[in-house]
């Protein structure tokens, strides 16, 4: 059936028209909320466990992004001792609020690898790779001065387990990947929040701020950042 012409009704020299229109029915309010209530559940229930992952590789080389809380630090030296790791390298920029590079040890990298010696790990078997400049993207930015630390002091990166904090992990290993280049294998590690329940995050200011915060950040890494020129690897 052929749907009649719409009509439209026009006043005042044409300025103003008026013409019918479709909406939403009954049903279609039901469908649309039930569609946001759909919606809303995968967020609630399955945003941090895609965010939060936890895949390891088959490696003797652990990275611990440096600027990761007491615990994490803690956790990186238990993985290290059990996970059979010859090396662990600390990444990180220049430390917040210092507007740019200083020294290595003012850098997270030389900050976390302190913390990890503290904590009980052998002083030969940590190694800081700082990145010296503010980055676009830290993670990013950290990533590419790991690869360059290896490349000049030769060590060959094939596979590497990378350990961050909570919800951080899945853009922290894109990001990864995206600066090592498809050459080297990277597994990751999350650590959990000690500040909310990761299984009731929607509860706790902490956890929505972290949450939404990385779902937003992980999107904009996954469709909208390009390495910088002269950072992509070879």
């Amino acid at each position: 059936m052929v749907p009649p012409p719409t009509t439209v009704q026009r006043k005042c020299l044409g300025l103003l028209s008026r013409r019918e229109r479709w909406g939403l029915s009954a049903r279609g309010w039901l469908a649309l909320l039930g569609l946001g209530g759909a919606l809303a559940a995968v967020v609630l229930f399955g945003a941090y466990p895609f965010l939060a992952v936890t895949e390891r590789v088959e490696t003797k080389i652990l990275v611990v992004e440096g600027w990761v809380d007491a615990h994490a630090i803690r956790a990186g030296v238990e993985e290290f001792q059990r996970g059979g790791y010859e090396r662990v390298f600390t990444t990180g920029g220049p430390v917040r609020g210092l507007a740019g590079y200083l020294t290595d040890q003012s850098t997270t990298a030389g900050v976390g690898a302190s913390r990890l010696r503290q904590a009980g790990l052998p002083a030969d078997r940590v190694q800081m790779a700082p990145a010296r400049e503010l980055a676009r993207d830290r993670t990013f930015g950290s990533a590419v001065a790991l690869r360059e630390w290896c490349a000049m002091n030769g060590v060959k990166l094939a596979r590497i387990n990378v350990l961050t904090q909570d919800v951080h992990a899945r853009r922290t290993r894109l990001l990864f990947e995206k600066a090592l280049g498809p050459g080297v294998e990277v597994g990751i590690i999350a650590v959990p929040h000690l500040d909310y329940d990761a299984g009731q995050w929607w509860r706790y200011s902490e956890g929505v701020r972290s949450v939404i915060g990385e779902i937003i950040a992980y999107v904009y890494a996954r469709f909208l950042f390009f390495p910088p020129a002269g950072q992509s690897p070879a």
